[in-house]
């Protein structure tokens, strides 16, 4: 019975090192440290420069959620204060400064979201302006004067930015430095990031030398592409998938990736086996499973993922009236408006189913808004409002006229 169990915590200690993941850094001493048995504080930090999570930001989480159940200590830094600098990585020009209440109006519903993959009650939630706000000049010096500043733009990307004569901001060149004494301050044994992290999860370990701490250990995982198949999920290329929307709208998202992303989305976002992916995979390039089926059953585990398997069911069914039945949604938001003439910009625009009249613009011009399911070419068309109107924009938003 022992060795069984042994057995089987080894195997989980494999997933957790295995899956899902790019680089461990150091693998061997990681895993030593695991097999023994020691509860190990593990650091994922994020700035609050955006106010949703997405699924790009649930790969780590999933990686937490695994060193959480075998009961290790998750600790989940907000950035409040490093937000303010800016992390350049993978940035091919200086990021904005955020101001106060930008921050804090991002961060407000972090640790909600976060909730919906790790249990938030065990979870140690800490924001690095704990200890920043508190430090001054001398700090600054203190840190700064332990490294050199041809380490510090070694960096892929900011080699880069100084070859093509694109500026880089001694603010910038902080940043590392800064999510390294994060590690210090909160006497991280590991820490979990993206691929495009690796400098700064580097760094963080230098930093913890310099300060007389053991190194933490590095545990990368890969980026998730959008829905677009192409860029690094992102809220600014408008090709994320958000953990919070609705369950129709992450259903249809997740069955709008490209075929190539399937598989590599199985591996990295639900807990299917392995091998039973690879089955799948040899079953569609044979030919005897389509493409779209294996898709479904994805979409319907990434909305299990944050809801449950009822809400799964009822949006596969919603999805297949839109897309295979051509038929309307159920459950379309009503907009109160009154019965009179309306142009079309006015109406998507108080449904709430386009940001702004401009976006609504390019939707009409690209031929993706409809009412009552005819297409709409004029942008600047006046609409005479009728109860029970259907409009339509894109593939998956709709909304249903009251009148007042």
């Amino acid at each position: 019975m022992a060795k069984n169990k042994v057995s089987l915590y080894e195997k989980k200690i494999e997933a957790l090192l295995t899956r899902g993941v790019d680089e461990a850094i150091e693998e061997e001493h990681l895993r030593k440290r695991l097999l023994k048995g020691c509860k190990l504080r593990v650091k994922f930090g994020i700035d609050p420069t955006g106010s949703e999570l997405h699924l790009g930001h649930v790969v780590p989480l999933r990686k937490l959620r695994q060193f959480q159940k075998l009961g290790h200590q998750i600790i989940f830094l907000i950035g409040d204060y490093t937000a303010k600098v800016g992390d350049p990585s993978g940035r091919s020009e200086t990021r904005k400064i955020l101001t106060d209440k930008e921050i804090k109006e991002n961060m407000k519903d972090y640790s909600r979201q976060a909730g919906k993959i790790l249990d938030m009650g065990k979870v140690e939630v800490r924001y690095n302006s704990e200890w920043f706000d508190n430090k001054g000049a001398m700090f600054l010096f203190e840190l700064t004067s332990k490294f050199t500043l041809a380490r510090v733009i070694e960096r892929d990307d900011f080699k880069k930015r100084i070859k093509d004569d694109i500026d880089v901001s001694v603010l910038e060149i902080l940043y590392p430095l800064m999510q390294g004494y994060d590690s210090v301050a909160l006497e991280a044994d590991v820490e979990i990031g993206g691929t495009d992290q690796k400098f700064n999860l580097l760094m963080g370990r230098r930093v913890q030398r310099k300060y007389g701490q053991k190194e933490q250990d590095i545990v990368t995982v890969p980026l998730i592409e959008g829905t677009d198949g192409v860029r690094k999920m992102s809220k600014s290329f408008g090709n994320y998938i958000g953990v919070t929307e609705k369950p129709k709208e992450i259903y249809g998202k997740t069955m709008s990736i490209p075929d190539s992303l399937i598989w590599k989305y199985y591996k990295l976002l639900t807990d299917v086996r392995l091998d039973r992916i690879n089955k799948m995979k040899k079953d569609v390039k044979a030919g005897d499973v389509n493409p779209r089926d294996v898709k479904a059953e994805l979409a319907s585990e990434v909305v299990t993922l944050f809801y449950n398997k009822k809400e799964a069911e009822k949006a596969g069914k919603e999805f297949d009236k839109m897309f295979r039945d051509k038929e309307v949604p159920e459950d379309v938001d009503e907009v109160k408006m009154p019965s009179v003439k309306c142009k079309i910009l006015d109406i998507i625009v108080k449904a709430k189913l386009v940001a702004s009249k401009s976006e609504g613009r390019r939707m009409v011009e690209q031929g993706g808004v409809k009412i009552d399911g005819k297409k709409v070419s004029d942008w600047d068309r006046e609409v005479k409002i009728k109860d029970g109107m259907v409009v339509q924009v894109g593939k998956r938003r709709f909304a249903r006229i009251k009148i007042k």
